[in-house]
């Protein structure tokens, strides 16, 4: 049963800077904030500060708040990209993340070789392999650049490769932010069907968002951060998706 726990979750951005050391005297000589002396000459930034929730099978979550208010940097550390610098959190359920369009590809690969490689790291073989490469060929709709290495590829087709190989099995922890703003008009249509899909069928949902129709259209719990912290927790009314509620097709892998 997919489930989320953070308990006092903080983490740090080093800063490295050639005048470090009086940023540093500076920073002593001043109250409380988001910027700390670290050990030496180094400053850090923190981005996240004592972050204390749960979230359970059934939730879809919204992740609100202003530039800088550290949506993305948690779900980044829910991602496992970034490692915790105080507090614990702990994760059950597997997870799929569209954060960034181009994590986890190689740039001197091609397309297809690329789906090659998400396969291994997933431990798909035969036949789940081969459901896979076709959805992810089909889905991405590339053409004869599939088989061309994506450090050539535009925005848009990083988008549509990356959206495919994040998608192409339901996960039980979904995350996301709001990089497929860049997608184009078809593609875009595409997609939110798909997320549609995902989201009726994933058993939690983390979604980092400005946007209040899509709070209000998948999210059943709001979360507001400013500086780093969260300052509200609130239920919202809309109930959350049922999985036979949405037209689902059938998980590739």
């Amino acid at each position: 049963m997919a489930r989320i726990e953070a308990q006092g979750l903080s983490i740090d951005y080093p800063l490295y800077h050639h005048n470090g050391r009086s940023l540093k005297k500076r920073l002593l000589g001043n109250g409380p904030g988001r910027l700390k002396a670290d050990s030496g000459s180094t400053v850090a930034v923190a981005a996240l500060r004592s972050l204390d929730f749960v979230i359970e099978r059934g939730e879809r979550v919204a992740l609100i708040g202003p530039n800088g208010a550290g949506k993305s940097t948690l779900l980044r550390a829910l991602a496992g990209i970034y490692e915790p610098a105080g507090g614990r959190l702990t994760l059950q359920g597997t997870i799929a993340s569209l954060i960034d369009p181009n994590a986890g590809v190689n740039a001197l690969l091609t397309g297809r070789e690329n789906i090659a490689l998400h396969c291994l790291y997933r431990g798909l073989k035969g036949e789940e392999a081969e459901r896979f490469t076709e959805y992810a060929v089909s889905f991405a709709d590339l053409g004869e650049f599939i088989d061309l290495p994506i450090r050539g590829y535009s925005a848009g087709m990083n988008i549509r490769l990356g959206f495919a190989l994040a998608t192409a099995k339901a996960p039980a922890i979904l995350l996301m932010d709001e990089w497929l703003a860049a997608g184009d008009q078809n593609f875009m249509k595409k997609a939110d069907q798909r997320l549609g899909e995902l989201v009726g069928q994933a058993e939690i949902l983390v979604i980092a968002t400005h946007s209040m129709d899509i709070v209000n259209k998948w999210c059943t719990r709001a979360i507001h951060m400013e500086g780093g912290r969260i300052v509200d927790d609130v239920p919202l009314t809309r109930p959350a998706p049922e999985a036979d509620e949405v037209e689902t097709a059938p998980s590739v892998a």
